[in-house]
């Protein structure tokens, strides 16, 4: 260990020397840059733009391009960086992060490699916190950028898309880290390329890099929206299929766990809909609900898969046969239950897009950030984002005195010296910045001032505008500011006139926080450019921290000191105590760095997938000339797979009535395809036959229209297909991640079961998008005026922290209870449709009696059936009659 610190230590300083090097080359130029007018300053704008077309690297131009900005900000802004300013804007064009103490200037550093990058025309991002901090960063630097000829953009959240356009097609483009984020994720839910707003990320500039990718880095972006505005599609599609008859009306396949209409089944459907063709695109919804209502009736069995609690669905674990609280199937399946089983049909959100800052900022091209603390984070930042730390020195020596910290018995002792120290420097003007972990304990220590008279502040970050305010003032005589840790990013504490020689900014906190990185934040608001200040904590031993991962140690020397009941007022002092903290604080980071990476390494499944799929989306959507390899290739994969399925073992078992029950629901016309011809076949020939067919009836569609009107019909399959089964896929992964944790009771490892489980879904879901294109493209009835739909247009958007991790039981039973499973499904659905059968075979027996119907519940009347379907008087009767509601089953009601 102690070799790689010393490694780690020449690494540093090795590198800190390159840097004088190069900043010394960029002073050097000083005076030829002076002598410039602001034409000819203005000009080198243009030559480096030349230069760089014609083959030179950023690289090549660097010593004169941060010449050139170093000139312009001494007159467009009054400011001219120092030494360390340009070794630090060096470290960031390197792909790197550069830590600065607060107050060396950050934001003047990251205007020379955010120019410099900027002359590619790939564009530059500078990330922000909040968006006060983009705001008035694009309005100050902007002023230095427009000089030079660059033009700069401002993306916060309200915007208009095409003002968002604008802004990221700008050369230099500020924004918060959550506007990108999100911007991301819409741009690739749209239907149209011109509808999204973002280019290629190129190169970014973190500010305050450490809290945008460590200290919410488990934090998701999550697109969702409403599930199902209404519920009265479930009711009318399960009232339609419990009327079906198996084998006549649909079947059911249960090798594959797959259920479709038969020809019949779709008349019966087409009749009762009132539509013309069921597989139209614009009945894509209809036919989700469809598919979900048979799915609900007579594959999930009651008391098997789920059991109704009190008016409630509720899974069953399959494995364990406990209920999953708090779970419900996806896609529409838990309310076609819940209609199946005459409840309430809950409306639900529903994911639709999602990704984590991790894996959002390591997809630029060049990542790049700077913060005043990242060096107890610097492997992470190496081994997550492939980012150097390099701790920049300071243009002034610090000369603030951070004193050992204070610790106390209880709470109670702790605050009263906190507030009699603050009483104390308050009354001889010395400013002070009061550090709280919590809201409450702001609130607290404000009832402590004010009852000793003192006037304070209390910021708690809820106003990034007030924030700013605050703190400005922060520095100025006899202020008392009361603020969370985290208070004050990206603005610096000013001291106001005799500050100075009253010890500058003292600043106090009231408990460490478990990462070392918090605490050097708030130390580092004061001492800034060689001010004088101070710096104390208190802690007790009745703190967070201390009750977690405080020694032994500590704890016997307090009670050796605990001398007649006087130990409230006393308190321990050493730098032995500041170490002691100090290595609780590295046992939490590091099990916090611990936590981000499996994470990451859990989210990198979903990386792969959703880049797979945006990539493959965005190819849909900017194909101008022919898809008709991509929907031949589906169709093609969708009668491999389905041939396969049913081809297995010795011939004389294979099931060619499946085959033919395939082709005729999906491929064409029923009385086209028989079981005789696919007798005395082989598969090849299976497949053969199927593909030439299809083949034959997508060519006699893709003859009603123009090459134009037939590319834009198949953009609008597939991209509704996609994004409906995409949206399924991330609800579905989430609840695998969530339950496969406990994996590891079995000795298996979470993340490798993680891995391939969800890889074996995403093929599930790419056969099923497959199924389903292929399903709409030869049913439908090619038509020239789709509209493509967006998903989500009017969707909700949220960040949420992600949920910790399910569980099932001993795995190594896993095998045993699936097949145990099995068998139950299989009688339970046997003894299912023997009921249903017989159910039907009453009700018809009834209606040929001419007895009141009561056919397919038993718990509800007629009358109560119909008022829940919500069906007017003078609507259809959805009994599929064809006459009017009042006329057919509402007339005696």
């Amino acid at each position: 260990m102690a070799n790689f610190l010393k490694e780690l230590f020449e690494n540093d300083k090795a590198e800190l020397k390159s840097l004088a090097r190069q900043a010394d080359k960029i002073i050097v130029l000083a005076d030829n840059m002076a002598a410039l007018s602001d034409e000819e300053i203005k000009e080198k704008t243009l030559e480096f733009k030349e230069r760089y077309k014609k083959g030179e690297t950023l690289d090549d131009l660097l010593i004169e391009a941060f010449a050139v900005v170093r000139e312009a900000a001494k007159r467009v802004l009054g400011l001219y960086p120092y030494k360390v300013q340009l070794m630090g804007g060096i470290t960031l064009h390197k792909g790197n992060i550069a830590e600065m103490k607060t107050g060396e200037g950050k934001t003047l550093t990251a205007t020379m490699p955010v120019y410099l990058n900027a002359i590619s025309g790939e564009g530059v991002h500078v990330v922000t916190v909040n968006e006060y901090l983009a705001s008035r960063d694009a309005v100050e630097m902007g002023e230095l950028y427009e000089f030079l000829g660059l033009t700069v953009g401002l993306n916060v959240t309200g915007k208009s898309s095409e003002e968002k356009r604008e802004a990221y097609n700008a050369d230099i483009t500020y924004s918060t880290n959550n506007e990108i984020g999100f911007d991301y994720l819409r741009d690739n839910m749209v239907v149209y390329r011109n509808q999204m707003v973002q280019r290629p990320l190129n190169f970014a500039v973190v500010d305050e890099v450490d809290s945008i990718l460590i200290d919410e880095a488990r934090t998701p972006l999550i697109i969702s929206g409403q599930a199902e505005k209404s519920t009265a599609l479930y009711n009318r599609t399960d009232f339609f299929v419990k009327g079906l008859k198996e084998e006549e009306d649909y079947t059911i396949d249960l090798t594959s766990k797959s259920i479709a209409l038969t020809d019949t089944g779709i008349e019966k459907a087409q009749k009762t809909f009132h539509i013309k063709n069921l597989y139209d695109v614009d009945n894509t919804s209809l036919v989700h609900h469809l598919d979900q209502a048979l799915r609900a009736n007579f594959i999930m069995i009651k008391d098997v898969d789920y059991v109704v609690n009190e008016g409630k669905v509720q899974i069953v674990d399959q494995f364990t046969g406990r209920i999953m609280e708090g779970r419900r199937y996806s896609d529409g399946l838990h309310q076609a239950i819940e209609a199946k089983e005459n409840v309430d049909i809950e409306n639900e959100s529903r994911t639709m897009a999602t990704i984590t800052f991790q894996n959002l900022f390591r997809m630029y091209k060049k990542l790049s950030g700077m913060t005043g603390t990242a060096k107890t984070e610097e492997e992470e930042f190496r081994e997550i984002y492939n980012m150097e730390v390099i701790a920049i020195p300071t243009n002034e020596p610090i000369v603030r005195k951070d004193y050992p910290d204070l610790l106390y018995p209880n709470l109670n002792s702790k605050f009263k010296a906190v507030a009699k120290e603050i009483k104390e420097r308050h009354e001889k003007g010395q400013p002070i910045l009061v550090g709280t972990v919590a809201i409450e304990t702001s609130e607290l220590l404000s009832d402590l001032l004010k009852k000793e008279g003192v006037p304070h502040e209390i910021l708690n970050a809820k106003n990034h505008f007030k924030e700013a305010e605050i703190i400005i003032n922060a520095g100025q005589r006899g202020a008392v500011t009361i603020a969370t840790n985290m208070a004050g990013r990206g603005t610096d504490i000013k001291l106001g006139p005799g500050v100075k020689e009253l010890g500058g900014l003292a600043v106090i906190g009231t408990e460490r926080h478990e990462s070392r990185r918090i605490d050097n934040q708030l130390r580092g608001r004061s001492g800034r450019q060689g001010d004088p200040g101070e710096t104390q904590f208190y802690l007790s031993l009745e703190d967070d921290l201390m009750r977690r991962f405080g020694s032994d140690r500590i704890k016997q020397v307090w009670s050796k000191l605990n001398l007649d009941g006087e130990e409230d007022e006393m308190a321990i002092q050493s730098k032995m105590l500041s170490r002691q903290v100090e290595s609780a604080q590295k046992r939490v980071e590091g099990n916090n760095y611990d936590t981000r990476k499996n994470v990451l390494e859990y989210d990198e499944v979903m990386r792969e997938q959703r880049e797979i799929i945006y990539g493959q989306r965005l190819d849909i959507i900017t194909e101008t000339e022919s898809l008709r390899s991509v929907t031949l290739n589906m169709i093609e994969r969708t009668i491999n797979r389905m041939v396969d399925t049913h081809t297995q073992g010795e011939k004389e078992t294979w099931d060619l009535k499946a085959i033919r029950d395939f082709a005729a629901n999906v491929l064409f016309h029923p009385d086209t395809i028989s079981e005789a011809d696919l007798e005395n076949k082989s598969v090849a020939e299976l497949k053969q036959l199927l593909m030439e067919r299809a083949t034959a009836v997508y060519n006699e569609k893709e003859a009603q229209l123009s090459a134009d009107q037939l590319l834009e019909f198949q953009k609008v399959v597939i991209l509704r297909v996609v994004d409906q089964k995409w949206t399924e896929h991330i609800s579905n992964m989430d609840e695998l991640r969530q339950g496969i944790g406990l994996r590891s009771y079995a000795q298996n490892n979470p993340l490798t079961e993680y891995q391939a489980e969800g890889f074996n879904r995403f093929q599930e879901m790419i056969a099923s998008i497959d199924y389903d294109v292929t399903r709409v493209v030869m049913k439908s009835e090619v038509r020239q005026n789709l509209q493509r739909e967006s998903v989500g247009s009017n969707s909700d958007i949220r960040a949420v922290r992600e949920s910790e991790a399910g569980g099932v039981n001993q795995a190594e039973q896993i095998k045993r209870a699936q097949a145990a499973a099995m068998q139950v499904r299989q009688m339970m659905m046997a003894k299912q449709m023997e009921k249903l059968r017989a159910q039907k075979a009453e009700s018809d027996q009834q209606k040929n009696n001419r007895t009141p119907a009561n056919e397919i519940t038993e718990e509800p009347t007629e009358k109560e059936k119909y008022e829940k379907l919500k069906v007017g008087r003078n609507d259809p009767c959805p009994c599929g009659s064809g006459k009017k509601y009042k006329n057919c089953h509402g007339k005696d009601l």
